[in-house]
């Protein structure tokens, strides 16, 4: 199972011990749910407009720029050396970064400055299922299974909920294209670079290709921005501070969960994912002041389909691989 207790033994190192994995696992979500609150405080902070696209991939460019430098920092001092890609892994980081960074992050920054922390949290976490369909029906990593077909159909429940149910898209509702429906699109882009990951992680070290991804696509991103003419002004320290902390939720929670994978089985690491979306929602509630919809039936109950979407798809079972 993959909540089975483990005992520290004398050669076991300490991330495998259970309690440090568990706290470990929820630090990473913490930080991963803290962003929706902590993009959506950096508007109000540097003073961003939600016409004032420019000026959001601006933003995102500088925090992945940060992001990749910390990630390739905190990846050097775990390895105990410098982290450099092979002369024929440069082509794959930038292919990726045009995924899981430029494409993703676009789209995400778009799309909360159009819907609330909540929504957007919630909405984000179908990118775990988008995946699991991108692996087993596009890159055939994997073959489809009963336990996730019906981890799916629970977690894209809890997506629908939110998003108002099928009348509510039939007609419009609450849903915009540059609210939702960015966010969607940012969880299409998130499970292709899952997927890419997969591939070039093999010939890679995966730590140093996803922080040098970070940096180029973060430059890219701010390169764009820059020529749109877009402008970030530091009005206060909290700015600075902000902008910090951004780039700290991708290096950080990364690099510790990347620890957690190489020391633990797979299902009891990914198996905690559920508490991603839980953290957004609960922390849009505390930051944001969105505890109205966080708390609501609507808001509650797609919550937990979501998150038990994630539990089931990654519960322990017979792998079949191709």
């Amino acid at each position: 199972m993959p909540f089975e207790k483990t005992q520290p033994v004398k050669d076991q190192p300490i991330w495998a011990w259970f309690p440090v994995t568990l706290l470990t696992a929820v630090f990473c979500c913490v930080l991963w749910g803290s962003a929706s609150p902590a993009i959506k405080i950096a508007y109000e902070l540097f003073q961003i407009g939600p016409d004032e696209t420019a000026s959001r991939i601006m933003l995102a460019g500088a925090r992945f720029v940060i992001a990749g430098a910390m990630t390739l920092l905190f990846g050097s001092l775990l390895a105990r050396r410098a982290l450099f890609l092979k002369r024929e892994s440069w082509k794959k980081a930038f292919v990726l970064c045009l995924f899981q960074t430029v494409g993703q992050y676009y789209f995400f920054f778009m799309a909360l400055a159009h819907t609330s922390g909540v929504r957007g949290s919630i909405i984000n976490a179908s990118g775990n299922f988008i995946a699991i369909l991108f692996a087993v029906y596009i890159f055939r990593f994997e073959r489809m299974t009963a336990r996730k077909m019906i981890g799916c159909l629970v977690g894209f429940a809890g997506i629908l909920l939110i998003l108002g149910g099928g009348k509510a898209l039939a007609e419009g509702g609450r849903v915009t294209l540059a609210g939702e429906g960015a966010m969607l699109a940012a969880d299409f882009f998130y499970a292709s670079s899952g997927c890419l990951i997969k591939i070039f992680s093999r010939d890679e070290d995966p730590v140093a290709l996803s922080g040098w991804q970070f940096l180029i696509g973060g430059a890219i991103l701010f390169g764009i921005g820059a020529l749109m003419g877009g402008n970030l002004t530091f009005y206060s320290a909290g700015c600075a501070l902000n902008l910090v902390y951004m780039g700290f939720i991708s290096a950080g929670a990364y690099t510790l969960w990347g620890v957690l994978l190489k020391y633990n089985p797979v299902s009891r690491v990914s198996i905690m994912g559920f508490i991603n979306p839980v953290m957004g929602v609960l922390l849009s509630a505390i930051f944001l002041g969105e505890g109205r919809e966080a708390f609501s039936l609507t808001g509650l109950l797609a919550l937990v389909l979501v998150s038990a979407g994630i539990v089931i798809v990654n519960a322990s079972g017979r792998k079949a691989v191709r």
